[in-house]
């Protein structure tokens, strides 16, 4: 049985070097008392194999072996919205 691998979608936010994009992942919660609703931003490096992603577009991706120092991720999809 293979191992599930972690899927995410974000938003690129910026092309840092070759092969690789910046993505934002906003995650929205609500407050267990005040019912507010939370929204908390954080930012991972992926793996963009093909230069193809820009500025603005959604993509999905997956977690995958260790690309570099601080990127482990790697885009599976653009999602068209």
């Amino acid at each position: 049985m293979g191992k599930q691998l972690k899927r995410r979608q974000g938003v690129v936010v910026s092309r840092s070097g070759d092969k690789t994009v910046k993505v934002s992942i906003q995650n929205r919660k609500r407050h267990p008392f005040y019912k507010k609703v939370l929204t908390k931003t954080s930012f991972v490096l992926v793996h963009d194999e093909k230069n193809e992603a820009s500025v603005g577009d959604t993509v999905s991706f997956v977690s995958c072996r260790p690309l570099s120092a601080k990127k482990c991720w790697r885009i599976v999809s653009e999602v068209v919205a």
